[in-house]
Formats: C-alpha cells, structure tokens, sequence
C-alpha cells in the first residue's frame, strides 16, 4: 500500500472515530463536560516538566530549522502559557454550557409553540502552525460545546502537542469520555490536511488557524465549510479630539504588546491637527522598543521613517514594524481603514462621542473599539474563557470564536397533538 493511501486510510478512521465520540459528546451533561475539562487542568499541572522538556524539543527543532522570531516566540509554552492553558480550561468548565439553550419560544395560532434550540456542530477540524496552546484552547471549546475535535497541528510543534495530546486523553479516560472525542493527528506529511478539508462525511466544519499560505489553502481545498480569517491588518486611529496621554498608551500597546499576533496594531492613523503633538513622543517610544517605522510623506516630514509604499498600507508584518499615516479627519481615516483593512479590529482614540459613535456605526470590521488596544481583540479577554481563532468572515460566527460560534440552531416545535387543517 502506498504512502498516500496509508494516510487516506488512517485519517478516514480517524474520521469515523471523531463522528461516533461525537454523537457521545453531544448527549454528556455539562457536569460531565466540565469534569473533563477539569481533569485536563489536573493532567497539565502534573506534566509541567514533560510539556517543557518536549517543547524544547520543538524549539531546539525550529533554531535548526531557521525559524523566525515570531514563529519561535508562538512555538515557547513558557510557565505563564501552560498557566494560561489550565486557566482557559478551568474558564470554559466556569462558563454557561450553550447547548440545549431555547430561545424565542412562542405560541402560534394553531396552538404549537416554535422555538429555536442550541446544537453541538457535530465533528470539528482544526490545522494550526506553532501554537501548542492552540490544542487545549481548541479541545476545551469543542468540548464544552458538545463537539468532537480532530487536531492537526504543524511539524515544528510535533513533541508539544503530542504531550499536551496525552493530557487531554487522560483527563478525557478520567472523566469517563472517549478518547475519540478530542485527535490529535500524529503524522506530520501535509497529505493528512488534504485528506480532512475533504471528508464532509465526517467533518462539519473546519478551522484555520496560522499563516496566510494555510488559510489560503484551506479556503480553496475545503469541501466543508470554514472558519476563517486571512490577515490582521489592524489600526489605530488618534482622532483631533483624542486624550493624548490614553492615544499614547493605547498605540503603544497595540503595537509592542506582541509582534506576531493578529491583533497586533499594523497602521497608525493620526489626525493632522494632533500630529506634531503626539507623533514625535510615539516615535520616541518605538524607536526605543526597536521599532521600524514606515510612514507617508507628512510621516517623514515630522520623524525619522522610512517612505511607505503602496504594499505596506496593506501589509500584516507580525514582525516590529508599522506604517503610520496622517490624515485629515475621520472621514479619510475611515476611507483609508475601508480600503486596506482585513476587517480585523480597529479602534479609534477620541473624546468625542458623536465620532466614537460614527466610527463603531461605519467600521466594517469583526472587532470595533473606542479608546482600547487592539490586542484585547482576543477570546480570553472577550470572556469566552478561549477561543478557537478569529472570523473575519459575515455568516455563522464573526470576531474571536467561542463555546456560541461552536453550535448551530434546529428549529423545535412542542405541542399537544395539534394537526395542521
């Protein structure tokens, strides 16, 4: 049997796995859920020097390989990062369980009552790049939600997420789940991501989360839907009427917070009225912090920055560089938002409320703040305990995705033995 064949073969079964662990998964009471999420803490916590000494594996691995810095700094499960991993699992187990919800309940004239009812979306398929925390953010939403999950992440965080695979297995077994519930793909040949963006007899929806080659793939391969976003080209916009000292704050941590993340600030937008006030002391600052700057004309007019071309106005760097901007007003701030964003996350500094306002109504984004860091443009921070990555897509579930963006709705009917006449 062929190599490829071999693959088809294993992740059908995996498939079939993932689709009977479903239907179990859907029919669990929450305690039960939450009990499994709780022993996959328990597990965590006492694997802490497995998950470090496999994770330095991947790190070493990556070194030799040429990774880059951001790629690196997603791959490190520092102490905090598996704190938050046993954190967001302890969250998700604290948070409402969504499915069997009922809503909008009402009598018709016949005398049924209709009504709608929150479901699990059945088998869930996630392809990620470096991120190991990804695996747990992902098993405890699919979890929670009564879904069953199918893992691949990449090669270069194989070590991690094998260890952190055994942990969800164990606390699974503890809790009295099946292991099928939550796979994590063992073979790293990309063959096995082909095989499951095309098995919509197993897999109800897929879920890209890393670099914008994946996403790309994944979009133009899928036979299931998916849940998606390609960039991050986030701004900020320091309006005329704008506190400076908050402008300053909040557009030095969107950028400098963290590099390669998606919610990282790419573009600086500042009004000319304020420019002279505020742009100099905001340069000083990412000078300070190793920052490139990229600006227009009137940019470099005021501080040291390389000309912006065309293609920066459109670009996520995940890396420490920014484009920044002047312009004149909010008209042209939201123009300029309109034509390069990737509908991301945008917030806007300012004191006036009407232009608060204006900029929430017209934004066309997943995410739209007021006087706020893009960086809280995050599930964790939303109170969704987790998510499962950021839709910039308009239908099913948009922004960070949690526990609601994980189930669909049936329609339910309840009667009396009313007949139709």
């Amino acid at each position: 049997m062929s190599e490829i064949s071999d693959i088809k073969t294993e992740m059908a079964e995996v498939g079939r796995q993932a689709r009977a662990a479903a239907r179990v998964v859907a029919a669990a009471s929450t305690e039960l859920k939450n009990r499994a999420l709780l022993a996959i803490a328990d597990a965590l916590e006492s694997a802490r020097s497995t998950l470090a000494a496999e994770n330095q594996k991947d790190l070493d691995a990556g070194r030799a390989r040429g990774l880059d810095d951001a790629l690196l700094d997603r791959l490190e499960l520092k102490p905090s990062t598996i704190d938050g991993m046993i954190e967001g699992l302890r969250q998700v187990a604290a948070l409402p369980d969504p499915c069997g919800a009922i809503t909008d309940l009402n009598y018709r004239p016949s005398g049924i009552q209709v009504g709608k009812m929150r479901v699990p979306l059945g088998v869930i398929g996630i392809i990620y790049e470096s991120r190991p925390n990804v695996t747990i953010d992902a098993a405890s939403l699919c979890l929670k939600s009564g879904n069953a999950a199918i893992l691949r992440g990449g090669s270069e965080s194989i070590h991690s997420n094998t260890a952190i695979a055994a942990c969800i297995a164990e606390g699974l077994q503890r809790a009295g789940l099946p292991a099928e519930a939550v796979q994590v793909i063992k073979t790293t040949d990309r063959a096995a991501v082909g095989e499951l963006i095309t098995m919509p007899e197993y897999v109800d929806v897929i879920v890209p989360r890393g670099g914008k080659g994946l996403v790309e793939r994944v979009s133009r391969e899928a036979r299931v839907p998916v849940i998606k976003h390609l960039d991050g080209i986030c701004h900020v916009y320091i309006d005329a009427e704008a506190d400076l000292d908050k402008a300053f704050n909040i557009a030095v941590n969107a950028k400098t917070h963290r590099y390669g993340v998606c919610n990282a600030m790419e573009t600086l937008l500042i009004d000319g009225s304020v420019a002279e006030q505020i742009l100099p002391r905001l340069a000083d600052a990412y000078v300070a912090a190793g920052v490139e700057l990229r600006g227009c004309e009137r940019t470099c007019a005021l501080v040291a920055a390389q000309p912006a071309t065309e293609e920066d106005w459109g670009s996520e760097y995940l890396a420490p560089i920014l484009s920044i901007r002047i312009v004149d007003g909010i008209e042209q701030a939201m123009a300029h938002i309109q034509q390069y964003s990737s509908q991301h996350t945008e917030s806007i500094v300012t004191e006036n409320y009407t232009r608060a306002r204006r900029f929430l109504n017209e934004v066309d984004s997943a995410s739209v703040m007021v006087n706020a860091s893009t960086r809280f443009a995050d599930g964790f921070e939303y109170g969704l305990g987790a998510e499962i990555g950021i839709s910039t897509d308009k239908l099913h579930a948009r922004g960070p995705v949690g526990l609601e963006g994980l189930t669909s709705q049936k329609w339910i009917v309840l009667g009396d033995g009313e007949v139709r006449v």
